[in-house]
């Protein structure tokens, strides 16, 4: 058995900030951060800090949801008075702006999307100009700027707009040039659910072109379904899909499209772990895997133990793809992941990609000849409860006496054959409590447990 690790997760560097998040700047529309005059400030704060250079240029893209259009041109106005260029991508996957920042040379990214959350909620994600998540001190110092008066520059500084019409079709070209010519996915019937999201124009098409026989649900959005009883986070009617067209796979993005979630011919669902394991396994066997695998501290035991036991290193971070990423780039690794299907692998992109991570799992199938719930089962899933209790206020886990006691007393129950993990969440006003063990019944008892003595500390 490994050694199990401990359960409290901090991040100062978190804490330190007044508007960015684990995941960029979300809420909910109209409110705080997601009000239209913060956020043509801010636009001209992150015009300041990424688009210093005379001739800047910044991309902008979104998902489908509705205040997409109005944060758009907040942003679009406030980069323009800081006389930075604007290119709009119109509804992209976040993956994909990250790619077309790189390859158009821009100097940043942003992303307006909420990601898997309701369509009354919204927020900004950054891309430096390589494509990657903004580091801590590039976050705060366009904090800083939003302290300052916004002056404009000259009218003949202004910066100015422009459409990329040909997004959508560079960034298909791209993810058609991860599956070799030689592999084709004829044969394979795919159900294909884009949440209403930003995948909707690019998914089912670019399944299509590579050969599979495609049934795309979800692909009608009208700025206020995305997400709602569909996706990654939803995928009831993707197993039901499945089962009904006789299909070999089911593919379920989330808004955005930096997620996935899997279903095999059966209706059994396949999470970020598993398919990160198929695709580690796959390459591991090629010779082609680059050092070790990163998951995160939600990631699954089962993950862990499959990973180790195929001779490879294994490590945890804390939750975010940012720390997935950071962890791999020092690293110098190639592969890791989320249990949420937020995936990573940096032979292809510096991001989460669930277009990406599908299009990879759909090649083992071809090359192995094997279908999902074959290649799956060399990894045995624990069994995990997950509660999440609200808070009013910061509790701090690591130094109240009544939660470690009851995060000591759960492990020695264990016995060394799960873990607990506890953990303010990073979105939202909660703490996240975790049990995970071989045992599911003590699993629920610990875990709920657990769960009541956080809810007297509030």
């Amino acid at each position: 058995m490994p050694k199990v690790n401990d359960s409290v997760q901090t991040d100062s560097e978190r804490l330190r900030k007044r508007y960015f998040g684990t995941d960029g700047i979300r809420g909910r529309f109209g409110v705080g951060a997601m009000h239209p005059e913060f956020l043509l400030k801010l636009g001209w704060a992150i015009g300041r800090v990424l688009g210093a250079m005379p001739g800047s240029t910044l991309l902008i893209g979104k998902d489908t949801r509705i205040s997409g259009y109005l944060i758009e041109s907040a942003l679009e106005a406030g980069l323009s008075a800081a006389g930075v260029n604007i290119k709009l991508l119109g509804p992209m996957p976040t993956p994909a702006i990250s790619y077309l920042t790189r390859t158009l040379r821009a100097q940043g990214g942003i992303v307006i999307s909420a990601s898997h959350n309701p369509f009354y909620d919204n927020g900004i994600k950054i891309f430096s100009g390589q494509g990657t998540k903004l580091d801590d001190a590039v976050e705060l110092a366009i904090e800083a700027q939003l302290d300052c008066v916004l002056e404009t520059v000259d009218a003949a500084d202004l910066g100015k707009a422009s459409r990329v019409n040909d997004a959508a079709t560079r960034y298909a070209e791209f993810c058609k040039q991860v599956v070799p010519n030689h592999i084709s996915f004829k044969g394979l019937k795919c159900v294909i659910d884009c949440a209403h999201g930003a995948t909707y124009h690019i998914a089912p098409q670019l399944f299509e072109e590579l050969g599979a026989s495609v049934h795309a649900i979800h692909t009608q959005p009208d700025g206020q379904n995305i997400n709602a009883d569909c996706g990654s986070t939803s995928p009831a009617q993707l197993v039901k899909t499945v089962l009904q067209e006789k299909a070999d796979i089911g593919i379920a993005f989330d808004g955005d499209g930096d997620r996935l979630i899997l279903c095999d011919h059966t209706g059994a669902l396949v999470n970020g772990d598993q398919i990160l394991y198929v695709i580690a396994q796959y390459a591991h066997s090629r010779g082609t895997l680059k050092g070790g695998v990163v998951g995160t501290v939600m990631s699954n035991l089962g993950l862990e133990q499959a990973v180790t036991a195929m001779g490879v290193d294994f490590v945890r971070t804390k939750v975010g793809d940012r720390h997935v990423f950071a962890e791999l780039e020092q690293r110098g690794w190639q592969l890791g992941g989320e249990s949420s299907g937020h995936l990573l692998n940096f032979d292809a992109l510096p991001t989460g990609d669930g277009i990406l991570s599908a299009l990879q799992v759909l090649m083992v199938m071809c090359a192995k000849d094997k279908t999902l719930q074959q290649l799956a089962q060399g990894m045995t899933i624990y069994p995990q409860v997950m509660i999440n209790v609200p808070i009013t206020s910061a509790i701090d886990l690591a130094e109240n006496p009544a939660i470690q006691q009851g995060i000591a007393e759960a492990n020695a129950r264990l016995a060394e054959k799960g873990r607990v993990l506890l953990r303010p969440s990073g979105t939202e006003p909660v703490i996240r409590v975790m049990v995970e063990g071989e045992d599911k019944t003590l699993t629920h008892t610990l875990a709920e447990g657990l769960a009541e003595i956080v809810k007297k500390q509030r």
